[in-house]
């Protein structure tokens, strides 16, 4: 098909000498031509590539080896997709859309995404405000993990919030001016919600929010007016949450456990922890019971909720042990993460798992060397590791790097474009829900 060419002559003579030209060409040699106009073209046919050309099928791939900025990491090459011409919308049959048919899509589209279609108009706007939606958003799976992190300015002290979505890759922000000054550390998240403490003035204070609907509450003071150590967790089953506090972060004075239940908005005094040498301030919880670790007596100290009483578990940390966290996973599993060796010589790092009938920790696997050293440059370096969902991440504090490990998948990654974010910033995984209730 020939566009801008008129009927005389000339025209019509050109067409014929092209087409003849086509022809002889076809003859010659049988080889298949592709005609885009111009000298730009190039021959993709297997017969008809000469010496030094090469097959450019979008069909095959290959792995290519890059080194960005000193890291060794393999990509996979996209394949080329043919775009798929776009498919005529008929507006008077999506504008008689059934409104709970029309709900039940909008449950399905990422969160963040929620608030790019509230400017379509006013019955989208106030789609968070409605229960029907609300209700299909309950019952669809969650979105995927996220990374929420969390810093002040220093020059203003505005509390700043970003969050990464691992299945869009990308980043939002959102806006956090609804917090007190006073809500200085993060304390974690879970189900939806955000659990903050800090201090005003000299009085311990807990809230909870929800960064998407932009709601939070200050919870009742504890019996305890000390800075506890603090841990949440929410049933979306009861649509309710609760918190933990355990021992003190800044003396060895032992204190009660104290649990804050949403439905009886009230703080509950629990047994007092036995006496012992805690070697980290880190715990988990895992299948209503709390983890600690203790070097006298050595092993665990586990707190059953459900039992309300302490019991020590003998499981002996594995040798040349520096630091180690604990990380719950899914379905009772309770993961043992810390670097070994000497602070002078060789390190690692290695993730281990409890093993409850036996009583001792199990090695699960070990961190690549490369991905070791890029992390943590130096020896005495710190880091920071939390985990959710069989999926634990390491962050540097002084690079701001992010490596993400899938327990399941036996998958090591880097979370690119994080460098900003996660540097000096308080970080922990984030379950974006709108149907989170803080009461």
């Amino acid at each position: 098909m020939v566009v801008g060419i008129g009927n005389d002559e000339s025209s019509n003579c050109w067409s014929r000498d092209l087409m003849t030209q086509l022809v002889r060409m076809g003859e010659d040699g049988g080889r298949q031509v592709s005609y885009f106009g111009g000298g730009g073209s190039r021959n993709t046919s297997p017969k008809g590539r000469g010496v030094g050309s090469r097959n450019v099928s979008p069909s095959k791939q290959k792995v290519i080896k890059t080194k960005p900025r000193g890291l060794d990491e393999e990509t996979m090459a996209k394949s080329v997709k043919t775009p798929q011409p776009d498919v005529q919308m008929e507006d008077d049959i999506w504008a008689m859309l059934p409104e709970d048919l029309l709900n039940e899509i909008l449950a399905w589209v990422p969160p963040f995404m929620i608030f790019r279609l509230r400017s379509v108009c006013k019955r989208w706007y106030s789609i968070l405000l409605d229960n029907a939606f609300l209700k299909f958003h309950s019952q669809v799976p969650s979105h995927g993990p996220c990374l929420l992190t969390y810093w002040k300015s220093s020059q203003s002290q505005t509390p700043q919030c970003s969050v990464f979505s691992l299945p869009l890759k990308q980043w939002y922000r959102i806006p956090f001016t609804f917090l007190p000054q006073w809500a200085v550390w993060l304390v974690g998240s879970s189900g939806g919600l955000v659990c903050f403490s800090g201090l005003d003035g000299s009085t311990f204070k807990t809230l909870i929010c929800n960064p998407l609907t932009l709601t939070c509450r200050i919870l009742p003071t504890m019996h305890f007016n000390q800075h506890r150590q603090l841990t949440m967790v929410v049933d979306r089953k009861q649509k309710s949450f609760q918190i933990i506090a355990a021992n003190d972060l800044y003396s060895d004075q032992s204190l009660p456990i104290e649990v804050y239940d949403s439905k009886l908005n009230k703080w509950s005094l629990h047994q007092k922890m036995p006496t012992t040498n805690l070697c980290s301030s880190k715990m988990a919880f895992c299948d209503s019971r709390l983890y600690l670790e203790t070097l006298s007596p050595l092993g665990l100290m586990m707190y059953g909720l459900d039992t309300g009483y302490w019991e020590h578990i003998p499981a002996k940390f594995p040798r040349s042990l520096l630091d180690g966290y604990l990380i719950s996973g899914t379905k009772k599993r309770l993961f043992l993460v810390g670097r070994v060796g000497l602070y002078s010589t060789l390190q690692s790092m290695k993730i281990w798992e409890l093993d409850h009938v036996k009583s001792m920790w199990v090695e699960v696997t070990r961190m690549p060397p490369r991905y070791f050293r890029a992390l943590l440059r130096l020896s005495a370096e710190r880091f920071e590791c939390f985990g959710q969902n069989n999926l634990i991440l390491f962050t540097s504090w002084n690079q701001g790097r992010g490596l993400l490990y899938d327990v399941d998948k036996k998958v090591w990654s880097w979370i690119l474009g994080c460098a900003l974010q996660l540097c000096n910033s308080q970080v922990c995984f984030y379950e974006p829900r709108f149907d989170a209730s803080i009461y």
